[in-house]
């Protein structure tokens, strides 16, 4: 029996959060790709950017890290600003988002 089926007095039900966060028809809107390429060209002096799908390959949680000199001379909360605009329209169909950022060392 699958894991998000359950049995319940003889009758059949899908769990509502195995569709939400593998989407409608089962398969995941976002992917690291997609979430890299977004982010590289919104920061493109970017060292590094790096995406990793940390919900077990569903597509609904995130972990980013971005490190750039555009974020010299902004708050930690500015620049995870950035990234989440950058990522708001991906963002809707996620579960979680963890955020990383940095400035390169001189």
């Amino acid at each position: 029996m699958s894991t998000n089926i359950l049995r319940l007095t003889g009758k059949r039900y899908i769990s509502i959060l195995s569709r939400v966060w593998s989407g409608a028809n089962g398969s995941n809107k976002n992917s690291e790709q997609t979430l890299r390429k977004a982010l590289q060209s919104k920061f493109p002096q970017a060292k590094n950017v790096v995406v990793s799908d940390i919900s077990g390959g569903c597509g609904s949680m995130y972990e980013i890290y971005v490190e750039t000199e555009e974020f010299k001379g902004l708050s930690t909360v500015k620049q995870h600003r950035l990234i989440t605009e950058t990522l708001k329209k991906e963002i809707k169909d996620m579960h979680g988002l963890r955020i990383h950022t940095s400035i390169p060392d001189e």
